[in-house]
This record gives C-alpha cells, sequence and structure tokens, in this order.
C-alpha cells in the first residue's frame, strides 16, 4: 500500500497559518539575503511578499531583520523566532509524513456490470462502483485515504444529497494520530479495513476511537480498479 496525499501541513497561531508557501519564502529569503531577491527568486510579487511577512509576523512575532544602506547595501535576515518557527515546522512535517505515508486501501472483487469505464465490483464488503477502464473479471480496487470521509451514522445525508456514491457501515480497528492529521482504519467486512485521513479536530468533533461506529462514503471516480493478472 502506498500514495500520495493531498494534506499539506501548516502551523497555526492566532488565525494565520503558516504553510509550504511561506517556508519557501522565508528560506528564500534566509538564502538571499533580501526580500526583493527572495520574491524575484520564487516568481512572486514583491508587494505581495512583503504583505505576507506582516502578516506572518503579526501572528507569530518577528521574523525577519531588515538593515538599512551601510557598505553592504542592507538587506534582511532572519530571526531566531524564525529559525525557530521553520525548525517546528520541519518536525511537523516529518510527523505528517510518518501518518500517510501508508494511506491506500486495496479491495478485491469481480466485475458484475459496466457502463463504460465506470463498473460495479462485487466484494466481500458489498457492492462498489469504480472506475475500471477495462477488464470484466476479477480486479484490485485502489482507494486513497485522503478521498475517504467518515461521518456518524445519525448524521449520514441520504445518498440523493451527495456525490459520494459508495457507501458502507463499519467499526474503527484503529486510529493512529499525528500533530494534525490522523489515519483511521476502518472494519466495513473486506479481507482488510478501509483506510481514511482525517484531520485532528475531525477526529475529536467525531469522536473517532477504537469500537465507534461511523459511516464510509467515497466517490466511484476516487477508486481505481485494474484487472488482476
Amino acid at each position: 500500500m502506498d500514495t500520495h496525499p493531498e494534506f499539506d501541513a501548516y502551523v497555526g497561531s492566532d488565525g494565520v497559518t503558516l504553510d509550504t508557501r511561506d517556508v519557501a519564502l522565508l528560506r528564500a529569503i534566509d538564502d538571499e539575503g533580501s526580500l526583493s531577491s527572495a520574491s524575484a527568486s520564487l516568481g512572486r510579487s514583491y508587494a505581495h511578499a512583503q504583505r505576507r511577512v506582516v502578516e506572518l509576523e503579526d501572528a507569530f512575532g518577528s521574523l525577519v531583520e531588515r538593515q538599512r544602506g551601510g557598505s553592504g547595501g542592507g538587506g534582511s535576515e532572519l530571526t531566531d523566532t524564525a529559525t525557530e518557527l521553520l525548525a517546528t515546522f520541519e518536525r511537523l512535517q516529518t510527523s505528517f509524513e510518518g501518518v500517510t505515508k501508508v494511506a491506500e486501501t486495496v479491495l478485491s472483487g469481480t466485475v458484475v456490470e459496466r457502463d463504460g469505464e465506470l463498473a460495479t465490483v462485487e466484494t466481500a464488503a458489498g457492492r462498489v462502483r469504480a472506475l475500471v477502464p477495462e477488464g470484466d473479471g476479477d480486479v484490485h480496487l485502489t482507494l486513497r485515504a485522503d478521498a475517504v470521509t467518515l461521518t456518524d451514522p445519525a448524521d449520514t445525508p441520504t445518498p440523493e444529497h451527495t456525490s459520494a456514491r459508495n457507501r458502507f457501515s463499519g467499526t474503527v480497528t484503529s486510529v493512529e494520530t499525528g500533530e494534525r492529521i490522523a489515519r483511521v482504519a476502518v472494519d466495513v467486512g473486506a479481507d482488510d479495513p478501509v483506510l481514511a485521513l482525517v484531520t485532528e479536530d475531525s477526529r475529536q468533533r467525531l469522536s473517532l476511537e477504537t469500537g465507534r461506529d461511523v459511516v464510509v462514503s467515497f466517490k466511484a471516480t476516487a477508486t481505481r480498479g485494474v484487472p488482476v493478472e
């Protein structure tokens, strides 16, 4: 099992989040020695970069120390606060990657119906609608964990009100948490549990823990099938 999740690490403070674009800007300032050179190297507007630095400093404190004129022509360098913030982001990113590295579910089944590239596949958990470009026999279905939605059984919308066509009731079997993202395994009756990535806020809001009943939903277009060779 392997995947490339679409989640992004970030650090938040006072309603402002420092993300990968901000980290790239701060690192460029450190490398280039000035905000103007940093923004040019990244292909960004100087005015926009300057505004963003001000926004970040309002939330996190002084990040860039500016020097005016002088024999060296002035410039900018990162403060100790910025260096510590970048270190925090790197630690978070490492933790994040550890949680999301193995985050894909593989379901085995047999194609029983086909409508163009979309097929209905009979699996141990039940029938799954999936993208299966070719093959009419046994297939392996791959489902990314970041495409899976978990909901409380009492709050799950009716099928006509959602585009997530596949839906199964299940029980949480394990929860692996990081600083921002949790990987949740749910037994839906298949050979392997379905894996889902949720934010830590969502995990707490849904009280996701071992033994919790949930509804697993995912779109047919998020499920890809290949014939079993």
